[in-house]
Formats: structure tokens, sequence, C-alpha cells
């Protein structure tokens, strides 16, 4: 599997930027998201439990409109 960049939160500072990947998988559509760890007890509360094999990112709105730019032009394609 490959990660395409897609973009990163214009507000971060260097080597603290959350980002966005998309990847080439065949079987379904994924991407790859780089963002800050939930370590808040209240959030982790609220979310319940979570995998061993998974983790839960925050990442920016920014970001998130990075993912809908390229759904827009995939879409606008076919």
């Amino acid at each position: 599997m490959r990660a395409r960049f897609l973009g990163k939160d214009p507000k971060s500072q260097e080597g603290q930027s959350p980002t966005l990947f998309a990847t080439d998988r065949t079987d379904r559509v994924t991407y790859i998201a780089q963002g800050w760890k939930v370590t808040d007890p209240q959030a982790l509360a609220d979310v319940g439990d979570v995998p061993d094999h998974e983790t839960l990112i925050e990442i920016p709105e920014e970001v998130l409109k990075m993912y809908a730019r390229r759904y827009l032009e995939q879409e606008g394609r076919n």
C-alpha cells in the first residue's frame, strides 16, 4: 500500500502538522490521518473502549476539508 500526501494543517508548527494521506488500496478507499493522540480522560470516556490495534487521533477541521475537496473532485470526474 502506498500513501499519497493530500495536505497538512496550515496553522500547525513544523514537525507537528496534522496531515492527511490517500492510499492506493484496490479493495476499498482509505485514508491515513496523522494527528494529535487523544489523551483527554473525558474524551476517552465519551468514546469508550478502543481495540488495542487502534488509536484515537484529533485532527483540525481544515484537514477534513482536504478530504472533502478530494471527494468532490472525484465525484465530478465520474
